[in-house]
């Protein structure tokens, strides 16, 4: 493993040998256990051992952004193995903080717990537990967005902002049948695509930091491509799955959801490497040593789930999908520490390894389980 590392941080002497190590390295911690990764009674002995790990390590306050992603996955888990431990988890979270959003009314990360609270608040019928919810996006609806820096020139102007808002407009509207948030939500989400949906690419931009200008000036990777990250269109496709998921099949905006989630499909199936994991880059995998599980447990939840509800043809996207759920479940340590992990930040990185984990990686890979453990293969 020495050697493996030494190589790992060797500049630049080839990139095939530079990529060949790293895959190397990354499943050189693999720790898949016993039996069939795509066995139910595997995936339901793993879900357990993912959760109690994360929740007896936690990181960042509860109501962040991060934990959103994280408990959106043990809401999944929870739906998966019935598990009363799981469920009282959800419920001494939400108990203890006191059902509300985090501090901003006004941007979406603060509101991506309130997806758990309003999936619990369907089983509970407890109306102190949306209330919170239901007064901070009212806000949000009726107030504009504060402009600070000439990027945040709509409510959504960061493509995460998609996996965090309009996920719990919706399951706001539906729970409450009120159709101002199915509104408020559809006109976020076209002003979002409009600004950051690069059509002949087919993903979107992190933010205005990152569209190429007319002139063709702009950030750029090593390889003179666009800057797509992984992990931000692997949360764009979360989301989607998280409003298909709500919405009635006669909805009339949900053909657009359905038709950017195929482009999408289509578009990062194509994108993925031989082992099974994107990189943090998408359109420059060979400047990213390592597989990044973030975005690639989004990317595995959305397609088992195209796939599960017949949106992506299973001749396809079955393969794409087992090949990453292989490489995910080699991310897992003994203990069930999900690693290779992206850190937090605005744009891809590079330096991470088996031993950088995040709350949002494992909500990712719950999620993934959550779906994977569905399919008729």
């Amino acid at each position: 493993m020495y050697i493996i590392e030494k190589l790992l941080r060797t500049p630049k002497r080839g990139m095939v040998v530079l990529l060949f190590f790293s895959i190397g390295a990354q499943l050189a911690f693999a720790q898949p256990g016993n039996g069939d990764v795509f066995g139910k009674k595997y995936i339901k002995k793993l879900i357990p051992k993912v959760v109690d790990w994360q929740l007896n390590n936690p990181r960042h306050d509860p109501k962040d952004w991060t934990n959103g992603a994280f408990y959106a996955g043990v809401f999944a888990a929870w739906e998966t193995t019935k598990s009363k431990a799981i469920y009282q988890a959800l419920l001494d979270t939400g108990n203890a903080q006191q059902w509300q959003p985090h501090k901003r009314w006004y941007h979406a990360d603060d509101v991506a717990i309130s997806q758990t609270y309003i999936d619990v608040y369907r089983k509970e019928k407890r109306p102190e537990m949306i209330q919170p919810t239901r007064d901070t996006l009212n806000l949000f609806v009726s107030r504009p967005y504060p402009d600070r820096s000439g990027v945040e020139v709509i409510k959504w102007w960061w493509c995460d902002a998609l996996f965090m808002g309009p996920p719990a407009l919706v399951k706001l509207g539906m729970a409450t049948k009120d159709r101002q948030y199915l509104d408020a939500s559809d006109t976020y989400f076209r002003e979002t695509y409009d600004l950051l949906y690069n059509r002949d690419e087919r993903l979107f931009a992190r933010d205005l930091n990152f569209v190429i200008k007319a002139d063709g000036s702009g950030r750029k990777e090593a390889n003179g491509q666009r800057i797509f990250w992984s992990r931000g269109n692997g949360w764009v496709m979360g989301g989607l799955v998280r409003i298909l998921q709500e919405l009635p099949m006669d909805y009339p905006e949900r053909p657009f959801y359905e038709t950017l989630f195929k482009e999408m499909a289509d578009r990062v199936a194509r994108l993925q490497p031989q082992d099974g994991l994107w990189r943090a880059s998408l359109l420059d995998p060979e400047a990213y040593p390592g597989g990044e599980v973030s975005g690639s447990g989004f990317f595995c939840y959305a397609l088992a789930w195209g796939i599960n509800n017949d949106l992506l043809d299973k001749q396809t996207y079955l393969p794409v999908v087992e090949k990453t759920w292989k490489a995910l479940t080699a991310c897992i340590s003994e203990e069930g520490r999900v690693g290779w992990v992206q850190p937090i930040g605005g744009s891809p990185q590079k330096n991470f390894g088996p031993d950088s984990w995040e709350v949002y990686g494992t909500g990712a890979f719950l999620l993934a389980a959550s779906e994977v453990i569905k399919l008729k293969r």
